[in-house]
């Protein structure tokens, strides 16, 4: 761990590293989404089989609690109107007789299986494509969800199992992993990451929320697993032209890089930098099991979050079809 009187800074270590500012021209808001096309999303299409469809968002508002980032809270959600209602004299039944129940949520845009908007995170001055930082203030002025709801995510998906290979149910906390082992992972699978794919990962850390509870779950310092940073894992994106990247973690990356002492660099680097999408919070236990079986880890990934205008996120509940 570097020495806190040595602590480097997000400008020192991705000085010399790519950034996709300007590829799309000055105005672009919707980053690496650019590279999905109707040739990518029918090469995404090409990857149907058997038509099995898998849901990979998690619950909102279970009754144990949600698994959110430290400091936010999970959903509530309150009834405004039920059967009750009617049976108290509250409410009338339509003319005709209907009836209906109706309710609300609150909750943080990412307190569940969600996307970031690409100007959620932020370094210097400056959000993705060079846009002003003061344009965050009240609401995604520039890079917000919406950009992204608007086009939505349609491709290619690989799924890359890391707790699999590494023959656990779920990494440890703080465990990393690299795009060097990333590949090993695939090609163990049978499998490749290919250019313009939507990279998904099974690290099942959120099986330890599930199975075990939130005092398990958040004991100690949280730091999660995940990718570590390197200069080379991120001209590996870049190379790539990874349209999105998802995982079962709730920040996608290793919470503290222990090299450089900086809290989450890779939303810096991929997010901010080179406009890779983020997906996070997401269940891949079922689709993981699927894959195992018929050794086919590649299908048609689909997913949009909800169109909030302005939001920093939003809520998704992505497909997989094979």
């Amino acid at each position: 761990m570097v020495n806190s009187t040595e602590q480097q800074t997000l400008e020192d270590v991705l000085a010399d590293l790519p950034k996709n500012w300007g590829r799309w021209g000055d105005d672009d808001e919707i980053g690496c989404l650019n590279f999905q096309t109707p040739e990518t999303v029918m090469r995404g299409v090409s990857e149907v089989r058997s038509g099995k469809v898998f849901t990979l968002g998690v619950p909102i508002g279970s009754p144990g609690g949600d698994p959110v980032w430290p400091g936010r809270s999970g959903a509530m959600r309150l009834m405004t109107q039920d059967r009750s209602h009617y049976i108290a004299g509250k409410k009338q039944a339509m003319p005709g007789g209907l009836e209906y129940a109706d309710d609300y949520i609150t909750a943080f845009l990412q307190g569940s299986s969600q996307y970031d908007a690409l100007g959620h995170t932020w370094y210097g001055d400056q959000i993705y494509n060079g846009f002003d930082a003061g344009t965050t203030t009240g609401g995604m002025e520039k890079c917000g969800v919406d950009k992204l709801a608007k086009k939505g995510v349609v491709g290619r998906g690989v799924l890359i199992d890391i707790a699999r290979h590494r023959g656990k149910a779920s990494l440890e906390k703080g465990e990393t992993f690299s795009h060097e082992d990333l590949e090993a992972a695939a090609e163990a699978q049978g499998t490749t990451i290919e250019q313009h794919d939507n990279l998904l990962i099974r690290t099942g850390w959120l099986k330890i929320f599930y199975d075990e509870g939130p005092d398990a779950f958040y004991s100690g310092q949280f730091v999660e697993p995940g990718l570590t940073f390197s200069p080379e894992l991120v001209r590996w994106f870049h190379e790539k032209e990874i349209v999105s990247l998802s995982t079962d973690t709730i920040a996608n990356e290793v919470t503290m890089d222990s090299n450089t002492g900086i809290a989450l660099p890779l939303h810096a680097a991929l997010m901010r930098n080179l406009g890779v999408l983020f997906s996070e919070i997401l269940w891949f236990d079922e689709l993981a099991v699927d894959c195992a079986g018929d050794g086919r880890w590649s299908f048609l990934y689909a997913g949009a979050p909800i169109n909030v205008v302005g939001g920093t996120g939003a809520p998704v509940n992505p497909i997989a079809v094979k």
